[in-house]
């Protein structure tokens, strides 16, 4: 067992909610109007948090200098346009292979690429993305979005707060009104469920448990490269999002008593295109709400691909690198976000022909 799970859920859910990114942030050299030109601005941007939502602190900071116009703001990361609805941490992880600090964007003001984003009009457009996260989150955990739709509107606004300020209290007391439960820590599961001396002397043992399930909503972010790399160092840029696969899949759990569902386990499940005899069963559709305007979200045939045809050469969540084989029922409790999805960067060595585009 990975020293990770002897985290407690509260210290772990703590250090999730207390990340953050230094961020070096440049105006586009179009943009700047004055000399000399403004240096850049140092931010630390909360990994849950989204972009745009940096406006406040760079608006007033770059406003001297930016030429006359409607402000449309936008990030791009060495020519890359970010997608704003992505998590700021999950954007890094799987920009960055080998992490860059500070992480240095370029900052616009103007131009919005419609092209290549979709919308966004600042904080409202990054609010009600969250809120339909959690309304697809609802849906795959409990079959049904009622609780969410049914919030009141205060408790929708302390919940919004909660994550617009990194207020940890303030969104678990709102999100448990939510009833969204995922799953039991088999890592807590077990420990507790040794028995004692006086126990198993006693007779006292639990019975074994019932086969228990979960579908836990999952948002991956796979990127395949065709060369192999020993050091994250050299491992190649991603410079496009077509070579990105943006899906939304649940994992659907079924564990029996003395086997434990894992990490690995999860990651092979949910990519059956290049995992086909590691499926574990029927995982259900890809979410009908795919937003994501441009990535590939086609699945192989996978009766087309040789058996285990593809290398885990990196899983990355919340900015860690999680041993493999790591109860899953752990990363989905410690690691989520908090509109519920666990988001889950991997880049896979395959090979030339089964490559994403």
């Amino acid at each position: 067992m990975s020293g990770a799970a002897t985290v407690s859920a509260s210290e772990a859910n703590k250090l999730v909610w207390e990340g953050a990114i230094p961020l070096l942030i440049h105006l586009h050299d179009s943009e700047v109007t004055t000399l000399p030109p403004p240096p850049p601005a140092l931010v630390l941007a909360p990994r849950l948090g989204y972009l745009p939502l940096l406006i406040s602190q760079l608006k007033p900071y770059f406003s001297s200098t930016l030429p006359p116009g409607v402000d449309t703001l936008w990030f791009e990361y060495k020519g890359l346009p970010l997608k704003w609805y992505i998590p700021t941490g999950v954007l890094f992880d799987l920009l960055c292979a080998e992490p860059e600090r500070p992480w240095n964007l370029t900052v616009h003001f103007r131009g919005y690429p419609s092209n290549l984003l979709l919308p966004c009009e600042g904080e409202d457009s990054v609010k009600w993305s969250f809120i339909n996260s959690l309304k697809e989150a609802a849906y795959v955990i409990n079959g049904n979005c009622k609780n969410v739709m049914n919030m009141s509107q205060p408790d929708q606004v302390e919940l919004w707060r909660s994550v617009l300020n990194g207020n940890l209290e303030s969104y678990q007391r709102v999100s448990s009104k939510l009833k969204l439960v995922t799953l039991e820590d088999e890592y807590t599961e077990n420990v507790n469920a040794v028995p004692t001396a006086s126990q198993e002397n006693s007779g006292e043992a639990d019975a074994p448990a019932q086969v228990k399930s979960g579908r836990i909503p999952v948002r991956l972010y796979v990127w395949t490269v065709t060369e192999d790399f020993d050091d994250l160092e050299s491992a190649p840029q991603i410079d496009n999002w077509d070579k990105v696969s943006y899906i939304n899949r649940p994992v659907e759990i079924h564990k029996e008593d003395g086997k434990y569902f894992s990490l690995n386990d999860a990651i092979k499940t949910l990519l059956p295109e290049y995992f086909p005899a590691s499926s574990f069963g029927n995982l259900g559709d890809v979410s009908p709400n795919q937003r994501d305007e441009g990535a590939n979200t086609c699945d192989p045939d996978p009766s087309s691909l040789p058996l285990e045809n593809a290398e885990i050469k990196l899983v990355r969540i919340q900015g860690i690198e999680p041993c493999l084989e790591i109860p899953f029922s752990w990363v989905v409790n410690n690691l989520m976000n908090p509109e519920y999805f666990l988001h889950i960067c991997i880049c896979l060595r395959v090979s030339e022909v089964n490559a994403v585009q």
